[in-house]
């Protein structure tokens, strides 16, 4: 059975420890008292304000487990506060996996302060979680995927459009990078998992993943400086930085551009240009 007092204080106490910055919100001149506001919140979990207000009020109905996931991505919840949400809600924590669509909380507080930066959250197997909306104008929308076509691998080596972003000399090692990123995935997760069934599936679909996995090569990656093609503003090269979470299962990329580039001065134009369209 639920705890309503308990899960109200809890919301409650979460809600108030979030400060406007931490969800790249503006504190603004009225803002008398600290934390986050109730309609702030729901709208960060995507629901109403009168619904997520009369769970903090120990009213309405006892939120779904779906509701609770949405609870503690907005309030930026870690796994453990998921997990102590679940339990005084009345549910089963949600079982903890190597891959997992909870974005760590740190991850997530650098990303709402890039804003105006191409920067996104990626899983061990390259499926995007998170991206900004530089990202977006940069790379495309990488959160429209399902399947195992969220993993970048499978795109890669089963849809030839996922490969115009970079210039085709580029491709080899894009795709030995990406490999070799699979098989890291692969060797700490084991057979049953979702890595394996990528492996299975790829080796079953296509010829040129399977000669590049024989290849056994563990030390191939993607270059720190890239070269993206962008459709209108042609190729950019930027600079890959990339930032881990503490279990390594996440990790966040953040791309930007020598100051006084061309690429740089192209960089700006994102925003501008809007979201990315290939044809």
């Amino acid at each position: 059975m639920a705890d309503r007092a308990q899960l109200a204080d809890f919301l409650r106490s979460r809600r108030e420890a979030l400060q406007p910055e931490d969800v790249g919100l503006p504190r603004g001149p009225r803002r008398r008292t600290g934390g986050l506001r109730r309609e702030e919140v729901a709208a960060l979990c995507g629901m109403s304000a009168d619904y997520y207000s009369r769970i903090e009020q120990q009213r309405g109905p006892n939120p779904s487990e779906q509701m609770l996931a949405a609870i503690a991505r907005g309030l930026h919840l870690t796994l453990n506060e998921r997990d102590h949400l679940f339990r005084i809600a009345g549910h089963t924590a949600p079982q903890r996996a190597i891959r997992t669509d909870h974005v760590n909380p740190g991850i997530m507080r650098i990303l709402d302060r890039l804003d105006d930066t191409p920067a996104l959250v990626m899983t061990r197997l390259g499926e995007t979680l998170r991206q900004t909306r530089m990202a977006k104008a940069l790379l495309g929308d990488q959160l429209k995927f399902t399947g195992m076509a969220r993993a970048t691998v499978y795109r890669w080596y089963t849809d030839p459009r996922s490969r115009v972003i970079y210039p085709e000399d580029d491709h080899p090692i894009h795709g030995r990078a990406f490999t070799a990123k699979l098989r890291d995935a692969y060797l700490a997760e084991g057979s049953g998992s979702r890595s394996a069934a990528l492996v299975d599936a790829l080796l079953a679909e296509s010829p040129e993943f399977a000669a590049v996995w024989a290849e056994h090569d563990i030390s191939a990656g993607h270059p720190e400086f890239k070269r993206i093609n962008h459709p209108e503003l042609g190729i950019l090269e930027v600079q890959c930085q990339t930032l881990l979470d503490p279990d390594q299962s996440q990790s966040l990329l953040v791309f930007t551009a020598t100051p006084g580039t061309e690429s740089y001065e192209k960089l700006q134009l994102l925003s501008v240009i809007g979201d990315r369209v290939d044809v």
